[in-house]
Formats: structure tokens, sequence, C-alpha cells
């Protein structure tokens, strides 16, 4: 499984000041931890852009909502259903078979990769939701991809807090088993806004990661990271390789997952994936 057209952006590296431009260009691959992401150039890739403003005045990509502590009387109906009070870029949610007011279900908040949409991303997991009887929630970039890759946090948090207040209002969500996922630039999305609300997200699935955009850190949510020894697109001894000790050594259980695959995620690590994040 993964997401199309994929995102060439690729690198890590200690905190300090930026690489130059022309060492960026000279590695053919975006560095970046504990800094701001900066674009670069090339195929496939959209030039740097102002930053987008930040959210709460300070760009540290915190989420406000919370599933209330009543659920609903009534709940969304099984499948899917669209997310759309944005008339740019909308979402979708699936509802798992039997979804009832009396029985919390998993939350998966899940981040398509560059050029994804949520009809795409969406395609192949809701069965695998359903199996772990999770509730499925796709929101989608309000750009090529998400704001805190080129910019600031900004306007996709302030989508993805609404999306949240809208599946809260209408599922019975367990707030233990709330988890950000995604996969390319979604991984490192989910990666870089799990840690930043790791007091709402409780677990973290980052599929073929790139770097984390710097945050101030709310909780030590466990992470999964898988990574593809082939892969081209976000070489894995520039990225997980390196962003695994990384957050080792700052008091975060990592599962880390290498597979002999490119930049993709297998159907087999996609489902323990989902299992290994649901589990309470």
């Amino acid at each position: 499984m993964s997401s199309t057209p994929h995102d060439p952006r690729a690198g890590f590296r200690e905190p300090g000041p930026p690489l130059s431009r022309r060492r960026f260009l000279e590695r053919g691959a975006r560095l970046a931890l504990g800094a701001a992401a900066l674009g670069l150039p090339g195929a496939g890739c959209s030039s740097p852009t102002t930053p987008q403003p930040a959210v709460n005045g300070r760009g540290e990509g915190r989420l406000q909502s919370r599933p209330p502590a009543t659920p609903p009387r009534e709940v969304l109906a099984p499948g899917q259903h669209p997310v759309d009070f944005d008339a740019e870029r909308r979402g979708l949610l699936h509802v798992p078979p039997g979804h009832r007011p009396d029985a919390p279900a998993p939350l998966i908040v899940s981040f398509h990769g560059a050029g994804g949409s949520a009809q795409g991303w969406m395609s192949g997991w809701p069965a695998r939701a359903d199996a772990v009887g999770a509730l499925f929630l796709v929101p989608e970039a309000r750009s090529v991809t998400w704001d805190a890759i080129r910019g600031g946090f900004g306007p996709d948090v302030a989508f993805i807090d609404a999306a949240l207040a809208w599946a809260f209002a209408r599922c019975a969500v367990d707030p233990a088993r709330i988890v950000a996922h995604g996969f390319s630039d979604g991984g490192t999305y989910a990666l870089s806004l799990g840690l930043a609300n790791g007091d709402l997200f409780r677990r973290v699935v980052a599929h073929s990661p790139g770097f984390i955009v710097n945050a101030p850190p709310h909780g030590k949510p466990p992470v999964l990271i898988t990574h593809g020894t082939l892969d081209a697109v976000l070489p894995i001894d520039q990225t997980s390789r390196r962003l695994v000790p990384y957050l080792r050594d700052r008091g975060y259980t990592v599962d880390f997952r290498e597979f002999g695959g490119g930049h993709e995620v297998l159907p087999s690590l996609a489902t323990a994936g989902l299992a290994w994040a649901t589990t309470a």
C-alpha cells in the first residue's frame, strides 16, 4: 500500500542551524530535525513558501478538541462520511460496523502523503480499521502537503481540530485509544503533531517518516516506525535510523520495524500497525 505521488523530501539532522541551500542541493535531500522544515525545489517537490500563521500564536501545533465526558446519544451509521465543512479541501471518516454509543471505539487520525487526498488515502484502510473496531479519520492537507512540512503549523492544524470536534460530537471515542498515523509526509506529520499532542494521541504510527518538526512536546506516547531499507525517496539511513535513537534518547518507547522494500507500506505492517496502535 502506498500513496502517490510520493514526496521526494528526505533527511534528518541533529538540532542546530539549518543547512545551507547549496548543501541541500549537493546532497539532493531535505534535512531537518529540531527546526522548522524548509522546502527544496526538485522533481515532484514544490518551492519554499511563506510560513503559515502559527496556531496559538507560537506555531506549537496544539489541538484543543477532546472527546466529551458523555458520548453522544446517537452515533453515525457504519460506513464513510464526508467531513466537508471546508470549501477548499475536506476529509473522510470511516465508522466500523457495530459502532454504538455505549462502546467507545479507538480513533485513528491518518495523514496522507504529499499530493494525496482523503479519498485516495482511505482506499485499503477501512477493512483493517474494521478488524480492530476503529474509527478512521482522514483529513486533507490545505495544500499539496501538510503546513508544517513547508512552513509552520497553521491551517491544517485548525482543520484537524475542527474535524476532531465534528467526529467527537457524532461518535463514541475511547480517549485512551486516539492515534496519530501517517505515511511519508503524512508520517512526518503524524510523528510531529503526535509528539506535540501526546496528551491527546496515546500512540503514534509513522510509516516512512522523514523528520520531526520542532514543537514543544506534550506527553510521551509510544511510537511505531516502519521503513523500507531500499527507500530511495526518504532513505532510511538519513531518516528513521537516526530518528529512532533520537527519540529513545529522549525517553520515548519506540518500536522500529525495518523491511526489505521501498517507499511503501507493506500490507502486513499496515495491519500490524493498526493492531499495535489500538491495543489498550
